[in-house]
């Protein structure tokens, strides 16, 4: 396969998995298939993962957690500065894993494949060849 299509589908699948997470904080999911459900749900889980922080610190996580999602997601999807969305993806998603490693052992991070996504990201950003990204018409608007 092509690497211009590998790189395609390596910043769609990213973005979609992290709207797709944003969407389920926000209770846009079905409640069937739902993990959080709503946002207080979503702040409980926040809370488990960072021990560590002060309640009235919690929100403020959830919220920065959320901003970063959404805007990662649409730098991926749009093609907008992908090599460093894919790094910042990586490492939020690394950060992600390690959290839930240490917080719920390291059976959940590997369920949900949260080393392999926060790899992928990282793999993302080492393809440097543009393919149907605003980073292209950006370039090519200046030169």
């Amino acid at each position: 396969m092509e690497k211009r299509i590998v790189k395609l589908f390596l910043r769609i699948a990213l973005a979609v998995g992290f709207l797709s997470a944003v969407a389920d904080r926000l209770g846009w999911w079905p409640s069937s298939v739902s993990a959080w459900g709503n946002w207080s749900s979503f702040l409980t889980y926040t809370e488990k993962l960072n021990p560590w922080a002060p309640a009235s610190l919690v929100p403020l996580l959830g919220w920065v957690a959320t901003a970063a999602e959404v805007v990662l997601a649409l730098c991926l999807l749009l093609g907008f500065r992908t090599q460093q969305a894919a790094r910042a993806s990586g490492v939020l998603l690394l950060l992600f894993a390690l959290s839930m490693t240490f917080a719920l052992g390291p059976k959940p991070p590997l369920d949900y494949s949260v080393f392999a996504a926060s790899a992928a990201a990282f793999s993302l950003a080492l393809l440097p060849e543009k393919f149907w990204e605003l980073d292209q018409i950006l370039r090519n608007g200046r030169g």
